[in-house]
């Protein structure tokens, strides 16, 4: 495996958390809201994978 395989498996693991972490906190806005900007965040670390090199 490449290191950019192992590192995209990393950053799907983590958001898969960040999901789990909205679920569980369903009915707390905090929480919510913490996990919400977590897996956003998750997402915007990951677009770098999903554009075209050159």
């Amino acid at each position: 495996m490449t290191d950019r395989s192992i590192t995209f498996i990393g950053w799907i693991l983590f958001v898969v958390s960040a999901i789990g972490f909205c679920i569980a906190s369903i009915g707390d806005f905090w929480s919510m809201f913490g996990s919400i900007f977590f897996l956003i965040a998750c997402l915007v670390f990951m677009i770098p994978y999903f554009r075209r090199g050159p």
